[in-house]
């Protein structure tokens, strides 16, 4: 807390402490209350305008200190004003005091309950943008809510004050109205517990749900606008209970799913199974950076105090042990696994008709149309070609199609362009330089992966440049040209216009989800990049969902797995409960050598969301176990709240980064802090003994200085 924020929380403390020592409570009491009543009253026939503002006065100051006697005050209320000047009274008085107790919670608390369950409050905040005024007005119409622990949690969110104010003088109006009506026939009340009948609280209660109601009302109505059009063709009975298109990650999970539950499921695919990852992306590409690894290595045997020399390499078996590789792991996402499983699988390219039909154009010929309950659309995504002129001249390979070309050379290109210096392009651009390749990596950006903080950047380009990769950051691709049997591919930088001749080039320029050509614009479905979804991945039909690449935000085929979960449970069973996907806690791996690996914030995120973080840093070159494996070379960088072990994000950049990373994963998923990381014993040597000394050295800066001090004294006093 600041000085101020100190003040203001004193100021209150003492409040509340003068009401109890000067035993201000007992004019707080239903007795007092009745034996005061005709002085009261006699006095605010006397002098109107004084009692009202000092009545006025005191109220505010019960309801903002949060103390206990609200409820008297309103009876006196209608005790000495009577039933329509009391209600004016009482309910500006408890509304002003309401959002000024609301106020001060916000300013002495929130900071402090942001910085400890910020991602959870984010969820909070995110449903009180969108419902916070009918919930806020729910909970005022309930009187057993207490309304002083109201103020204190509404205050923590970021509700508008004016919202605030007026749904509370609205949502108390009710209870406020009941109260003053009881003051007015104080001398029949024996207790605070007759003032309410149960029958009474129970009509609020009904009452406070009314916007609910009317929320869930409002979602069957428009739910009923958006299949209007097609009222007409839904059929009476369904083929299936679910039809995924695509067999990519996202698909085969969602089938998988729905199968073990036992649903009725068909699965379309257009291509191959396996999608993305198994034939173009994640499978193809570590098959071909292991081969390179081990050609590295080979050269580099001095480095283990052998001799090196320089491996000869068949670029064709390396490319033909990939799609060995792909082979041995396409049984797992097979079409004979999945029918095993009680999926249907079709192949072909599906349209979808209508919310509840989809028409496949099969492979082998034909047509087959199914109606289904609920669609999973996990159509994944395809390379993105630049417009970039001559590129079709000269020709070009994508991380798609790259696979199927280069097997059929009998040698590493020679001279290799890698457009963009994402993830895909540092992976490739450093495989291919290490079988042989002379590469040339061209990146718009002023540095390689951009997204990632400086130093890991740094740390990626020097690693490429040890390799041979040139790397030519903050260069524009201006066009591409055949000059005679060259090949060249122009370019653009603050120096001027550099030409590059090349045999071969990649676009590893990013990939696009697909979009077209399966029935989302006859439907209406919106896109903006991806497909439109609510949290619960629905589309704007509640019964067609998107997961994966085509749902974002993220790239990634595990990401696609987790967003499965959700849309399969929630298409089968979502009438009885539903799920939102979850992306507080995503890994992520670049496997260039070394090894990036990251979960939560980096650092350049945290600045540009204005995030406060603490930063710990440890060199991978003193852990024992590097050194031994002459890997000694990384960092392990994590980044806290401040003055607390809470993780907010982790970067490590070393061998085996993705595996190492999972600690820090289970750690931020269950909500451990670094605390527990370094109590846990950790094998040695291993590479994972990192993470204990990346704790380790958070907590040498956080020392407990108090109790330390009281150890110093201890041991002086055992000492004389």
């Amino acid at each position: 807390m600041n000085r101020r924020q100190l003040f203001l929380a004193a100021l209150l403390l003492a409040g509340i402490g003068c009401f109890f020592a000067f035993g201000l409570d007992r004019y707080f009491s239903l007795a007092f209350l009745k034996d005061s009543q005709a002085r009261l009253t006699a006095l605010f026939m006397a002098r109107p305008l004084l009692v009202t503002l000092v009545y006025f006065a005191v109220y505010v100051a019960v309801t903002a200190l949060s103390l206990p006697g609200a409820t008297l005050m309103t009876l006196a209320g209608g005790a000495t004003f009577g039933l329509g000047w009391g209600v004016a009274v009482v309910s500006l008085a408890s509304t002003v005091g309401a959002t000024l107790a609301m106020l001060a919670a916000r300013y002495l608390l929130r900071d402090a309950v942001q910085a400890r369950f910020g991602r959870r409050l984010d969820e909070v905040n995110k449903g009180i943008d969108k419902e916070g005024a009918s919930y806020l007005f729910t909970l005022r119409l309930i009187p057993v809510v207490p309304f002083f622990a109201l103020n204190l949690l509404m205050g923590l969110t970021r509700i508008r004050t004016w919202t605030y104010f007026w749904v509370s003088q609205l949502g108390m109006l009710a209870g406020t109205l009941a109260y003053v009506n009881a003051g007015t026939q104080l001398a029949r009340i024996d207790s605070l517990g007759g003032v309410l009948s149960p029958g009474l609280i129970g009509a609020f209660a009904l009452l406070g749900l009314l916007p609910l109601g009317i929320g869930k009302g409002l979602d069957v109505f428009k739910r009923r606008q958006v299949y209007a059009r097609w009222k007409s063709v839904r059929p009476a009975r369904f083929d299936r209970n679910l039809i995924v298109i695509g067999a990519g990650a996202g698909g085969l999970v969602t089938a998988y799913i729905a199968s073990v539950a036992k649903a009725k499921v068909a699965l379309v695919e257009a291509h191959k199974m396996g999608g993305d990852c198994l034939n173009y992306g994640c499978v193809p590409s570590k098959a071909l950076i292991r081969s390179a690894t081990l050609a590295h290595q080979m050269r580099h045997g001095a480095r283990y105090g052998l001799s090196g020399y320089p491996p000869a390499i068949s670029f064709r078996a390396v490319m033909q042990r990939v799609q060995d590789i792909i082979g041995q792991i396409a049984p797992h996402d097979s079409v004979a696994r999945y029918t095993a499983l009680g999926v249907e699988v079709l192949q072909g390219h599906a349209r979808i008709v209508n919310p509840w039909t989809v028409e496949i154009a099969l492979n082998g010929g034909g047509t087959a149309r199914l109606t289904t309950r609920s669609i999973v659309i996990a159509a994944g995504a395809r390379p993105v070609v630049p417009p970039l002129p001559g590129l079709e001249a000269v020709g070009y390979v994508t991380s798609d199609t790259l696979w199927d070309a280069f097997s059929r050379l009998d040698e590493v290109p020679r001279r290799l362009v890698v457009l963009g210096g994402g993830p895909v392009g540092c992976e490739l651009a450093q495989a291919f330089a290490r079988l042989g390749a002379e590469v040339t990596q061209v990146e718009l950006a002023p540095r390689l992966l951009p997204r990632e903080d400086e130093a890991v950047s740094a740390q990626v380009r020097q690693a490429l440049e040890a390799d041979g990769v040139r790397v030519r950051t903050g260069h524009r691709a201006l066009r591409c040209e055949n000059i005679g049997a060259a090949k060249v591919l122009r370019l653009s930088h603050q120096e001027g216009e550099v030409a590059i001749e090349f045999d071969q080039l990649i676009c590893a320029v990013g990939r696009a989800p697909r979009l077209t050509g399966y029935g989302l614009e006859e439907l209406g479905i919106p896109t903006r990049g991806t497909i439109e979804t609510n949290d619960y991945l629905q589309t704007v039909y509640p019964n067609i969902y998107a997961a994966g690449d085509v749902a974002g935000p993220y790239q990634l085929t595990h990401v696609a797995a987790h967003q499965a979960w959700h849309a399969a449970v929630n298409a089968l069973f979502g009438d009885w409960r539903r799920f939102k996907a979850d992306y507080a806690v995503i890994p992520q791996a670049i496997f260039v050598d070394p090894e990036v690996a990251r979960v939560g914030l980096n650092e350049q995120e945290a600045r540009e969301g204005g995030v406060p973080f603490e930063v710990t840093t440890y060199g991978i070159d003193e852990l024992d176990r590097a050194i031994a494996d002459s890997e000694a070379r990384g960092f392990v960088k994590i980044l806290t709240v401040p003055g607390k072990d809470k993780i907010l994000g982790v970067t490590i950049v070393g061998t085996h980064a993705g595996d190492l990373l999972a600690e820090y994963v289970l750690a931020m998923r269950h909500g451990l802090g670094l605390n527990k990381v370094l109590s846990t014993v950790h094998a040695y040597p291993t590479l994972s003994e990192a993470n204990k000394y990346a704790a380790g050295q958070w907590k040498r800066a956080h020392p407990p200085a108090r109790l330390l001090e009281w150890a110093r004294r201890y041991h002086d006093w055992k000492r004389n």
